[in-house]
């Protein structure tokens, strides 16, 4: 029986491309690049739109809820912060209101949920541990579990975390991973039986990565936690609380804290995207009223709500062993990257984000970088996902594909979704040092060029007068 329950919701927005395809100019500025790349109107219209029907609903009800005694986890993605920012400071400053209550817990998310994760690991790295420093200095909290792009994760990503120092990650339950164990305990992926033969540990106490911050006996007492989402009865509610057709229609909260109580096992995780409360499931169909009346529910049953830290804390020294795979699992569709990499169209959109990550990484031009990982954003493979394909997967994925596109028609996003990508890869290069060498060159020899023409005419003039005079007085 299942007596400590974590609550996990993310808040994210994507920065949309802007379709169709637009021209840029040679030689723009990483500024012009980004106003020809993004459509920020539309990006604006539809934040505005889900802060209206979620945002601040969902914000004011999670307030409430917390200031009566339950415990909340919550992340953000740097792509919300940035639009709330511009759009809507009084939406922000209610996120850090709550985040500053002492029964909520921030979680640390990829920056732009990009797979900068699946292009350069090491980069991957680096830019978790600069966005712990940048959430501690919005938020005034420092995240010390993560939440990686769709709750993506694999070996090579846990190692990769464990480098970042994080105390511990969130991850999807998703039966081909755990095969035959259950999501409602705390595990672990790190190996620390000591080894047949002694390795070279001389390059240890050489910082590997300038900008960590973690002190290394931190960051190697315990490898990450991980926490499994319970993937059933976080989706009763996620995707499934107003399907009329459901066979628990309607879900009410006594029913749900049952569900929860009677699991087995030590804990459990509940995840949704915030934008369930309000976007996903309107007020009319009763998700607020349900997520009211639900800490009470799990108060009679004796279910107690944690942070995800705290949970880590109280089942550490039970945490168990998982071997993780190697190819990525998330919470998105059946739970394996085919959901973002399972048809041509997304094959080809993400080849051409390494073509431009790849090139922007060349420039070493921190505005051109981050452009290209903004082009690395996974809602730009998730809004294709319908291409070549039907079923509920194909329709939540042409759900969230902005209205504005299916004027151009299916076949035509595609090409000017690719165009994008083109466009940029083009107009990066200017940016190659090798290039931009080479044009300085010339603009050095066209100015000294300049200098020797400019000081022939002078001298000519100089002598004018004295030509003059001979011509009168020869």
């Amino acid at each position: 029986m299942v007596v400590d329950l974590a609550l996990y919701t993310v808040i994210h927005q994507p920065r949309r491309l802007k379709l169709p395809a637009q021209p840029i100019p040679r030689g723009a500025t990483a500024e012009e690049i980004a106003h020809c790349l993004f459509d920020e109107r539309m990006n604006e219209r539809y934040f505005r739109k889900v802060a209206q029907y979620s945002y601040y609903p969902g914000i004011q009800m999670f307030q409430d809820l917390v200031g009566q005694g339950l415990k909340l986890s919550i992340g953000f993605s740097q792509s919300f912060i940035r639009q709330a920012a511009a759009w809507d400071g009084q939406l922000l400053d209610m996120c850090r209101a709550l985040v500053a209550h002492e029964n909520v817990e921030l979680i640390g998310v990829e920056p732009y949920h990009s797979f900068l994760f699946l292009l350069d690991l090491p980069a991957f790295v680096a830019r978790m541990q600069d966005m712990v420093r940048d959430l501690e200095l919005i938020f005034g909290k420092r995240p010390v579990v993560t939440d990686t792009t769709e709750m993506c994760m694999s070996a090579s990503l846990y190692n990769a975390l464990d480098a970042a120092g994080f105390q511990g990650a969130l991850m999807d339950g998703r039966p081909w991973v755990m095969e035959w164990r259950e999501a409602t305990h705390l595990y672990h992926y790190g190996d620390e039986v000591p080894l047949a033969i002694p390795l070279d540990t001389s390059y240890v106490r050489r910082p590997a990565l300038r900008r960590n911050t973690v002190p290394l006996q931190e960051r190697t007492r315990n490898s990450p936690a991980l926490l499994t989402r319970h993937v059933t009865l976080s989706d009763d509610v996620g995707y499934r609380f107003s399907n009329a057709s459901w066979d628990n229609y309607p879900l009410f909260a006594d029913r749900y804290a049952d569900w929860i109580a009677q699991a087995s096992g030590d804990l459990l995780l509940l995840g949704w995207d915030f934008e369930t409360f309000g976007e996903h499931h309107r007020r009319e169909s009763g998700i607020f009223d349900f997520m009211r009346a639900l800490p009470h529910e799990l108060q009679q049953r004796g279910v107690g709500t944690y942070t995800a830290s705290e949970l880590i804390a109280r089942h550490a020294e039970q945490s168990n062993y998982l071997p993780l795979p190697i190819y990525p699992t998330t919470w998105a569709g059946n739970g394996g990257m085919e959901f973002f990499l399972g048809n041509a169209a997304q094959k080809n959109i993400f080849s051409l984000m390494g073509e431009v990550y790849g090139m922007a990484a060349i420039t070493n031009h921190p505005e051109i970088i981050d452009l290209a990982l903004w082009l690395a954003q996974s809602d730009n493979l998730h809004l294709i996902q319908w291409y070549g394909r039907s079923g509920s997967e194909a329709e939540v994925s042409a759900y969230f594909t902005p209205a504005e596109w299916w004027q151009l028609g299916p076949e035509q996003i595609i090409r000017e979704q690719q165009q994008v990508y083109i466009n940029a890869l083009h107009a990066m290069q200017p940016y190659l040092p090798a290039r931009l060498l080479r044009q300085l060159e010339r603009e050095r020899k066209t100015a000294a060029g300049r200098r020797k023409d400019t000081a022939s005419d002078s001298t000519a003039i100089a002598q004018e007068p004295a030509l003059s005079y001979l011509a009168r007085h020869p």
